[in-house]
């Protein structure tokens, strides 16, 4: 194979669409239609086309180029290469790399013998390869017509084999690469070896090597005299890595294949496979295995619709209900923030705990909490996690609408809850809420597993291993890869249990949430209706038939222990939690009165005497604040109390008959009587007993956070519009045939892609003579903000150290400080 050389400068694609084998600048090599530049391809083509281009790199927007030129400049950055290719199919990509081991430039057919074989029997890849290769030239990183096809030149570096990098074809370097640096006499052995005349210089020694390597009859020739184990080694070699260690008294076969040059020295210890060997033995191709086609994702299992949907709607019940009590668990006194950010790794396992789930699965509720703007940090000196005002807002909406706001904030977040507990490149653990959770390929990697299911009939799951090797294909890179496969198996665990799919298919009111519809009058036919009733049973529960109506809901979760959860919540009473009712403020008569009025069965006797019991021994013991003491009108009770073990830990001891102090504050005397089997009560400073029901506390407001871009937004139509608008005007300016100076001695000379350079009084006679005689000229120009750009102007008026014209770049009349131009010159006459 020819030896690759080093592209040029600036190239771009043509125009070809994605089914296309030719592009629009195709035509005879060298002639007029062919373009010799990145700019010269872009400048070919329409508007419809460039915007194409900015829409699918939307870096190159960033800021808006002032002509083709820079836009082609931009294009070959590595930063935008790097971008661009990360973004292609693995076919795409495997062309791209296909390319930049060929020749450069390299025809059509050279190209399609990299990727099908020396005879072209992969069919599959022949008729794929249009449309790789239209999407190359769409993305600006290939350009030319079909018989000169090059390869940005960023990209051939990125892409091309090297030591130091490998290159996923497995190939090495040229011969040419590979013999850099060898002594002409080394060469010339190699040459004599191999069987071909001797050369007068090194470089047409090099040449005969390559052409001898690249003729496939000679090469057969040749290697049908290696020794069988010579074969052996180049079996090894040959689909890469192409490198190999060898001893300094190396085997017969390595030492037959290196005197040849079938193997040559890439450092003392090691040899290399030239690339052109490479390829004579893979029969001309440049992968092991090329995927044209993207995999299927057929449906796995299939389910009825109904049964979908009904699935969906009990895990999106059980999701509100979730969501709700950890918002509420931490009104009173939610967790610290660290000091670096989030939440600590207690805080997690004692929330995983209350939810009665897993830290991955509390570390997911509290990110969707987190990222619906229902809980975030109050931003005092004791700083600590609480509901947010939206959270109240929240709660008095209907399910469905509060399921909608939950999955509408779950979709485009970038924050990424799987990442818990792992480590960073610092070694440092990520913690929930912290501030290294952002991944911004999330929210694409959710919507491409979501429209992959959407794509699915109505009730078809899919395996998870098609869904992971389908996104492989669909971003290959290394890194963004493996990436995109971990976001796509938490994707589908917690559209799960989040709602959004049901049995793997995905939902009624996930299909309408991707289609950017409000998934909420969907969803509400299938929730079940609150219910303002329970059902009480002698063993001291009380079963929930349903979702229960919020004011019932508060009064059984202080009331009553939650002991399941599902379709039917139990709630069990205690003897803890009838005392943390009466604490609450209500009194027996009032729990009488509410069991008795929501239950449609009778009060179970054994429940009314349990709180009649608590209710009568509640409060005998009061406890206030000195540092903290306690009061009884029954001294037997304290001395029984002193008497015990347990409470030696309080620091008790007798004031009086009645009274006893503690070292311990209230709130720690409280907790330890109550451990003791007491029930006491707090009391004020005036002997009242204190309520026990704190005011919930709440953060100023706040909003959800945004998530963090994957680059540069994605541009709308009417932005597209206007910088296409811009490039066209700027590269009228740039291209604009100017006049030769009058003298040589005038400094209005121009640098091709430079800004004219005039003096200001050249400057000002310039302008005022073309605004005397109506013709245009053309000015660079430097904004209040410092911007560059080059116009095209018909000046009407110069006065007041300004200037007014017609801008034909613009298309408008415009007014410029004199001082902000930094030169001017003449147009020929016939330019506009």
């Amino acid at each position: 194979m020819p030896e690759a050389s080093t592209a040029g400068a600036a190239e771009a694609p043509g125009e070809s669409g994605a089914g296309a084998s030719r592009g629009p600048d195709a035509g005879p090599s060298g002639g007029p239609s062919t373009p010799r530049s990145l700019a010269e391809a872009l400048r070919a083509r329409d508007d419809a086309a460039l915007a194409a281009l900015l829409h699918a790199r939307p870096d190159l927007l960033s800021p808006v180029p002032g002509d083709v030129t820079q836009l082609a400049t931009r294009a070959g950055t590595r930063a935008s290469v790097v971008r661009a290719l990360d973004r292609l199919d693995r076919f795409a990509l495997q062309t791209a790399e296909a390319l930049a081991v060929a020749p450069d430039p390299c025809p059509y057919e050279v190209l399609e013998r990299l990727l099908t074989g020396v005879g072209g029997e992969d069919e599959e890849a022949r008729g794929a390869l249009p449309r790789a290769l239209g999407t190359l030239r769409d993305q600006a990183l290939v350009w030319g017509d079909e018989e000169r096809l090059r390869l940005v030149r960023t990209a051939r570096e990125l892409l091309a084999p090297s030591a130091q990098r490998p290159s996923p074809t497995g190939l090495g370097p040229t011969v040419s690469e590979a013999t850099a640096g060898m002594s002409p006499t080394r060469i010339q052995e190699i040459v004599a070896a191999a069987g071909l005349p001797g050369t007068h210089d090194p470089v047409s020694a090099v040449s005969a090597l390559t052409a001898l390597f690249t003729d496939a009859q000679r090469m057969s020739a040749l290697l049908d005299q290696a020794p069988a184990e010579a074969h052996q080694v180049l079996g090894r070699l040959v689909w890469g890595p192409p490198y190999g260690e060898v001893t300094p008294n190396p085997t017969a076969p390595v030492r037959w294949l290196r005197d040849r040059g079938l193997l040559l020295p890439a450092s003392a210890r090691t040899v290399v496979l030239p690339r052109e060997v490479a390829l004579h033995l893979r029969g001309g191709l440049a992968h092991r295995s090329v995927e044209p086609v993207a995999p299927a994702v057929p449906a796995h299992r299939e389910h009825r619709p109904q049964a979908v949907d009904a699935n969906a709607a009990g895990q999106a019940l059980a999701a509100l209900s979730t969501v709700e009590e950890l918002v509420k668990s931490w009104e009173h006194a939610g967790p610290p923030v660290l000091r670096a950010g989030g939440l600590s790794v207690r805080d997690l396992k004692r929330t995983a705990v209350a939810l009665d789930g897993t830290e991955p699965q509390a570390a997911f509720w509290i990110e969707l909490a987190y990222a619906a703007g229902l809980l975030a940090s109050d931003g005092e000196a004791d700083e600590r996690y609480a509901p947010t005002p939206a959270f109240d807002d929240w709660c008095e909406l209907p399910p469905a609408e509060r399921w909608s706001a939950l999955a509408a904030a779950w979709l485009p977040a970038t924050r990424t809850p799987g990442l818990v507990g792992e480590q960073d490149a610092k070694g440092r653990t990520l913690s929930a809420l912290g501030p290294e959770l952002d991944r911004s390929a999330a929210p694409e990697v959710r919507r491409r597993v979501l429209t992959l299911l959407a794509d699915l009939p109505e009730g078809g799951a899919a395996d998870p291993d098609a869904v992971l090797a389908r996104l492989a294909w669909e971003r290959p890179v290394r890194g963004t890869s493996e990436l995109r496969a971990r976001l796509a198996r938490w994707v589908l665990a917690e559209a799960e249990v989040l709602g959004v799919t049901g049995r793997g298919a995905l939902s009624g009111p996930g299909r309408a949430l991707l289609d950017h519809r409000d998934p909420a009058p969907l969803l509400a036919p299938l929730l079940p209706e609150p219910v303002d009733h329970v059902l009480l049973q002698a063993d001291l529960t009380a079963v929930a038939p349903g979702p229960l109506r919020r004011p019932l809901a508060e009064v059984l979760a202080v009331l009553g222990e939650v002991e399941s959860k599902g379709g039917a919540t139990v709630y069990r009473f205690t003897p803890g939690s009838v005392r943390r009712a009466l604490d609450a403020g209500r009194t027996a008569a009032d729990l009488h009165a509410f069991l008795a009025e929501h239950s449609i069965t009778p009060v179970p006797q054994p429940l009314a005497y349990l709180i009649d019991d608590v209710a009568r021994r509640h409060g005998h013991l009061r406890v206030g604040a000195a540092s903290s003491y306690v009061r009884c009108d029954d001294d037997g009770m304290l001395n029984e109390i002193l008497a015990d073990k347990r409470s030696a830990g309080l620091g008790l001891r007798r004031l009086a008959p009645t009274v006893l102090a503690a070292q311990a504050d209230p709130t720690a005397l409280l907790d330890g009587l109550r451990a003791m089997g007491y029930a006491p009560a707090a009391e004020s400073r005036t002997g009242d007993v204190l309520v026990a029901r704190a005011d919930a506390h709440r953060t100023p407001a706040r909003h959800a956070p945004v998530p963090v871009p994957d680059g540069p937004p994605v541009p709308d139509e009417t932005l597209l519009g206007a910088a296409v608008r811009a490039i066209r005007a700027g590269d009228v300016a740039a291209t604009a045939v100017r006049k030769e100076p009058a003298s040589s001695s005038a400094s209005a000379s121009v640098v091709p892609g430079e800004l004219p350079r005039t003096s200001p009084a050249e400057t000002l006679a310039t302008v005022q003579a073309a605004a005397l005689t109506g013709s245009a000229v053309w000015i660079g120009y430097v904004n209040a903000e410092g911007a560059a750009s080059q116009r095209v102007i018909a000046p009407v008026r110069v006065e007041g150290g300004f200037v007014t014209g017609y801008d034909h770049t613009a298309d408008e009349v415009r007014t410029y400080a004199l001082h902000r131009i930094t030169g001017v010159a003449e147009l020929e006459e016939e330019h506009l």
